[in-house]
């Protein structure tokens, strides 16, 4: 007998191989998306394509210039502000159990110089007057309903700050400030950088997070009164 050599779906009827093809069918169809979003880079800003599709603009105070340029060679966001003060941002549902890590590269002309209640003239960021930055890029995660309890991590670029140093929002705790760059040993030079979302978050806020709900940028200058000028490359998701 070689009836093992035989494939087993060359012994089944003709009736049993369309029921068997279903079943599979139909588990395929209810793993694909664990098998294309498990580890797949997850892109939220894709500039380098130019395209701004998805992102909408939010104003607080006065109007921060964005628009998608040339820069070295590459296409990415540019943003200038003069005293004013929008961002830029999407509503994305990104699984933090996948894809944890913030991938991005960003640029500045150079850091803010003059906050007038500051008597060096560089702001207090920790401070409402000088809450202001060249750049930054929030990662917001919603409370829902609870909308008290939505939170928010701000990575941004400081003019006063040690890079490396947080500290709370000055108009909200629910806010927390991470200077991944600091003063303007870099300014001028395309940075790239890489953060874990979900072991920041549990740094800051002392708790677990699975979801993020949202990603903005913004260049704002309204506290202080000055200007800047900041260029964003794309921003992404990843496993690793």
């Amino acid at each position: 007998m070689r009836e093992w050599m035989i494939p087993y779906y060359e012994l089944m009827t003709r009736s049993e191989i369309p029921k068997v093809a279903l079943k599979y069918w139909l588990l395929f169809l209810i793993l694909l998306p664990a098998i294309l979003g498990a580890g797949a880079p997850v892109v939220v800003g894709n500039f380098s394509a130019g395209t701004l599709d998805g992102w909408d603009e939010e104003s607080f105070a006065g109007h921060t210039d964005y628009q998608l340029v040339t820069r070295d060679g590459r296409q990415v966001l540019q943003a200038r502000s003069q005293a004013a003060a929008s961002g830029l941002f999407r509503k994305v549902r990104i699984d933090l159990t996948r894809t944890p890590y913030l991938n991005w590269s960003w640029k500045i002309e150079n850091t803010l110089k003059y906050d007038p209640g500051s008597a060096q003239g560089i702001p207090d960021e920790r401070s409402k007057q000088g809450d202001d930055y060249p750049a930054r890029i929030y990662v917001v995660f919603s409370g829902g309903l609870l909308f008290w309890k939505t939170k928010a991590l701000n990575y941004v670029w400081s003019s006063s700050q040690q890079q490396g140093a947080n500290w709370a929002n000055a108009y909200t705790s629910n806010a927390r400030m991470i200077a991944v760059q600091g003063g303007d040993e870099s300014a001028g030079l395309w940075v790239s950088e890489q953060r874990n979302i979900r072991e920041d978050f549990k740094l800051l806020f002392g708790k677990d997070v699975r979801y993020v709900d949202a990603v903005a940028v913004m260049t704002d200058t309204d506290n202080t009164g000055s200007e800047a000028l900041a260029w964003y490359g794309d921003i992404y998701f990843s496993a690793d």
